[in-house]
């Protein structure tokens, strides 16, 4: 009997399954499934209740509903009896309150129509004033937890969030038996059983195997409410890849799969693409390139320094410390232009526009796409040769600055500027934010020379030689346009172990899971020259509107909420 391990990539917008063959890397089976309800940023779907600024929402249903959709569609291809083991990743950090059954608050009548409630998407970004009093408070007591995140806490994670709702809902606060990350509670789900995977609890959760969780002092300080907040997190870590469980007769009913299955804990989505780009030792640097981009580097040293979001021991790979930092958007800064600029930019009445963050998803080169045209004409140009700077900021900024405060920026527009020319610079612009992040590492002595990058945009050979020539440095496509969900898949044959027809290293697995990239892009050596004096000047800006004038943005951010504050909200 062939042996399978079956990959479950939960995402922004849908939800992968794939089945992997475990002798030899060939996937079997893939299906999607998009949630019904999206990105929630205006309106409750079930009341129509406006939401404040700042929310990105999901609903926890959603997952239960398109999981097991996917897995019924791939059982048609494999029986349930040849998969061996289950991985799951997750966006994070994604939480969403529950009972201690397992039962999300917003299942229960009388919180339905509170948003804090609901699913909070990793990029809810509501949690920032609590992001700044926490990362006031730990500064001024020196607090060790902050030097393993790079100095700054992100709006997005547990303890921000968790404030949140203890502040704006406290009644919500107090029903909650359990705040757990998404990808936790679908483990939970599918097996009946409670872990923490050691991924989310490390880069978002603020546990490290050294210090633990931060004390009840630093949280009592923070407020005297806050101090029990520990005890709403679940405290048993799970490595990515360990058994957190086996597969429930209850899910084995709905799903069809078979009761008894090994289950990996979960990790981070991201996080679940190094291993499914083949990378395992210390030397590339992995980029996920979707709707944001998340950075991933192993190393066998810990270093501290301003460039990263996040450090964990063996969070990654077991061996290494994994280094994560990111750009909270790429694929969707051109999803936003195509969406709201592109169609009758370039003449194309009649045109599909894409939906927001749809270019990170389906590349350039699909038929059909606008893209195509636009891209097209973007290769035509030079470098610098547009004559615009771009800050990469439509969403905020993770890494290096930590503000979700900041906004874009185009600098340089003309009566002359084309649609093309602004899509080059904000393709160069993503470039010089991971040029900024990568250049952290290694001054820091943390070795990178090359790139290996999977996801939709990697499908574009524009972008792929622009990030080539801005970092001039060998950019490697990742063989498998599945690599996060083939990491997953990685790992639940890591969970089923040997005994099951399994792994019991990484090593091992990616050895047999995995191909060497399919395509190479080297740096242009003149193009990376005029990318050089373009890189000072978007360094300049970054530095002036990030660090030292910083207030502009907030300001003119303030000013359009208080506006919108005055309209009718919409549904998404």
């Amino acid at each position: 009997m062939s042996k399978y391990a079956l990959g479950l990539d939960y995402g922004t917008e849908s939800v992968r399954a794939i089945v992997v063959h475990c002798a030899n890397g060939n996937e079997a089976a893939i299906a999607v499934s998009k949630y019904k309800h999206g990105v929630i940023t205006r309106a409750l779907p079930t009341s129509g209740q406006p939401l404040p600024h700042d929310f990105a929402l999901q609903h926890a249903q959603d997952y239960l509903d398109s999981g097991v959709a996917v897995i019924r569609e791939v059982l048609k291809t494999v029986r349930a009896e040849e998969i061996i083991g289950i991985g799951v990743d997750f966006t994070a950090c994604t939480i969403l309150p529950i009972k201690r059954d397992g039962t999300p608050l917003m299942f229960l009548p009388e919180f339905a129509a509170n948003p804090h409630a609901w699913v909070k998407l990793w990029k809810h970004h509501a949690a920032q004033p609590q992001a700044d009093r926490i990362n006031e408070l730990a500064r001024k007591r020196g607090e060790p937890f902050l030097k393993y995140y790079g100095g700054v806490i992100s709006s997005e994670w547990m303890l921000p969030k968790c404030w949140e709702i203890l502040e704006q809902a406290p009644e919500v606060y107090a029903a909650t038996d359990i705040i757990i990350d998404a990808g936790d509670w679908i483990v939970q789900q599918l097996t009946g059983q409670f872990t923490r995977n050691a991924c989310a609890a490390g880069y978002k959760g603020f546990w490290n195997a050294e210090l633990g969780f931060p004390s009840r002092e630093f949280l009592s300080a923070l407020d005297p409410k806050l101090a029990g907040v520990r005890e709403k997190w679940l405290q048993n870590i799970v490595a990515p890849g360990r058994r957190a469980g086996e597969v429930s007769p209850h899910f084995a009913s709905i799903s069809g799969l078979k009761a008894g299955t090994p289950v990996s804990a979960a990790t981070i989505d991201a996080h679940s693409g190094v291993p499914g780009m083949g990378v395992g030792d210390e030397g590339s640097a992995s980029i996920i390139m979707g709707t944001s981009s998340c950075h991933m580097i192993l190393s066998r040293d810990l270093k501290f320094f301003e460039g990263y979001a996040g450090v964990t021991k063996d969070g990654i790979i077991p061996g290494f410390y994994g280094y994560e930092s990111g750009q909270s958007a790429v694929g969707d800064i051109f999803g936003w232009f195509a969406k709201d600029f592109l169609p009758s930019a370039l003449g194309g009445e009649g045109r599909r526009e894409p939906q927001s963050g749809e270019r990170g998803v389906r590349g350039a080169a699909d038929a059909g796409d606008p893209f195509v045209e636009l891209s097209r004409r973007a290769s035509q140009l030079k470098a610098g040769e547009s004559g615009l700077i771009a800050l990469d900021w439509m969403n905020g900024n993770r890494s290096v600055l930590m503000n979700a405060n900041l906004s874009g920026m185009i600098a340089g527009l003309t009566l002359q500027s084309k649609p093309e020319e602004v899509y080059r610079a904000l393709i160069e612009a993503s470039a010089f934010g991971t040029k900024i992040i990568l250049d952290a590492y290694i001054r820091a002595s943390v070795p990178i020379h090359e790139l290996v990058v999977c996801g939709g945009l990697t499908k574009d050979p524009l972008i792929m030689q622009i990030y080539a020539d801005v970092l001039n440095m060998p950019v490697k496509v990742a063989a498998s346009e599945q690599a996060v969900a083939l990491g997953s898949a990685i790992l639940g044959a890591l969970a089923a172990g040997p005994e099951r027809g399994g792994f019991a290293t990484m090593n091992e697995a990616i050895a047999k899971m995995t191909r060497q990239p399919t395509k190479t892009f080297l740096p242009n050596v003149s193009e990376h020259r005029v990318y050089e004096r373009l890189f000072k000047l978007y360094q300049r800006c970054h530095d002036l509107f990030g660090r030292e004038q910083q207030q502009i943005m907030r300001e003119l951010k303030e000013l359009k909420m208080n506006h919108q504050d005055t309209k009718a909200p919409g549904t998404d």
